[in-house]
């Protein structure tokens, strides 16, 4: 829990020409979160090599010229975020991008220097915690590995996504997949021994001889943790422009279907076990700061673009790198989007993120706070039905978890949720 100091701030966050008021004072009463310790912290690192075509997330090409002063930016962030953990020490930490990997060893140990002086970081330093860094496999070296181990890190996610050289081409992915076991066994002799790999699937013309192959390819990998997506055509990538175009055309959904529940199977004999919609992971193995995520725990954010989580607030930094540059208040970014605490959205996105958990939703949790709000018959009927549509294992058991079928459409009971307990 932030301390007293923290809590007496009042923050105000530009967003253009407007003010943003941001009361940690205001949590306490209203949102569902209550009083929940701050032990989660994103980190942004937007800097990328090339922009890949399927890519929605905030990043530029580097040109190394701005690496040093967003580096020293980043670090008085760090440090206005770090009050509203007070003493209580993190548990998770993940830096994503962007390819934080890109960014140089002597900027990644200022980082981490103060991402120390700013933190306690007591149980990742004892192992009980979790630090994750995501890393292209063309970036990775000795150096950095032994930067990352000295300051803590002690798991890596790899963008591997397919290890077919046409279908990475197709995704604009400029890595040759050789190059995936070597950044492995490098993070891994520095000290780093919990790794993770991305897949994706469904890209156009992959078949699923191709996609057994990269599963195959995967499960030869000394790694615990497997991130398996279908390709998602986002809005304003230029995935999508070239779709709309005619330059290729989506796989047919039913061999979509196909290819996730061959994936399940497979990982399954391999004793990686689904935990989430895409995500699959040896025993005890799961990626704990997501988790917290889809939890709804609250978790501290900082970099350009990286949305935040604090007893019912949600926030999101500015997405552009010039502004989160120029504006420093007191070390907070500016903020493009704030939400105050609401119960009824606090509720939608505990219901939408947790359905798409193997452990589901905690039924009795969610219909005490859909009651408050009188919604809680309007939730019950939807979760009768997906029950009935075969989605859900139990519509009345103290959990209401999907069925493997469900999985696929994880997205529609989240919406039948969501929309039980929108207003009307």
């Amino acid at each position: 829990m932030a301390d007293n100091t923290a809590f007496s701030l009042l923050k105000q966050r530009s967003i253009g020409s407007s003010r943003v008021v941001f009361h940690p004072d205001q949590s306490s009463s209203t949102a569902f979160a209550g009083d929940m310790p701050t032990t989660s912290l994103y980190i942004h690192i937007p800097f990328c090599t090339h922009k890949c075509h399927y890519c929605d997330f905030y990043s530029i090409v580097d040109t190394r010229d701005r690496q040093e002063v967003f580096t020293n930016r980043l670090v008085r962030e760090l440090g206005a975020q770090a009050r509203f953990t007070g003493n209580t020490p993190l548990e998770t930490i993940f830096v994503g991008g962007g390819t934080p990997s890109l960014l140089r060893p002597d900027l990644w140990e200022l980082v981490l220097k103060a991402i120390h002086n700013s933190f306690d970081m007591s149980k990742i330093v004892s192992g009980q915690g979790e630090f994750s860094v995501e890393c292209n496999p063309e970036t990775v070296t000795e150096e950095l590995a032994q930067t990352l181990v000295s300051g803590g890190v002690n798991r890596a996610s790899l963008g591997a996504q397919s290890f077919n050289t046409e279908h990475l081409v197709t995704l604009e992915r400029h890595h040759n997949p050789e190059k995936v076991p070597i950044a492995i066994q490098t993070l891994q002799d520095a000290g780093i021994t919990r790794c993770s790999v991305d897949l994706i699937y469904a890209i156009p013309q992959q078949s699923m001889t191709d996609w057994e192959h990269d599963l195959q390819m995967a499960l030869s990998l000394p790694i615990d943790h497997i991130s398996a997506y279908a390709l998602t055509y986002e809005p304003g990538t230029a995935m999508t422009a070239r779709l709309a175009r005619g330059e290729f055309h989506k796989a047919p959904d039913e061999l979509e279907a196909d290819m996730y529940n061959h994936a399940l199977s497979i990982l399954r004999n391999h004793g990686f076990q689904r935990y989430e919609v895409s995500n699959h992971a040896q025993p005890d193995a799961e990626c704990r700061h997501n988790l917290a995520y889809w939890r709804q725990h609250n978790w501290l954010a900082v970099g350009p673009s990286a949305s935040g989580h604090f007893n019912g607030h949600r926030w999101k930094n500015t997405p552009r790198l010039d502004d989160y540059l120029n504006n420093d208040d007191e070390g907070f970014a500016p903020i493009c989007e704030h939400e105050p605490p609401d119960p009824r959205r606090e509720l939608m996105d505990l219901l939408m993120t947790s359905i798409r958990l193997s452990e589901g939703v905690e039924a009795q949790s969610a219909l005490a706070k859909a009651a408050m709000l009188q919604k809680d018959k309007d939730l019950t009927r939807a979760a009768i039905m997906c029950h009935d549509q075969g989605w859900l294992n139990a519509a009345s058991n103290d959990r209401w978890t999907l069925t493997d079928e469900g999985f696929l459409f994880a997205d529609r009971v989240a919406r039948e949720f969501i929309g039980a307990v929108m207003e009307d």
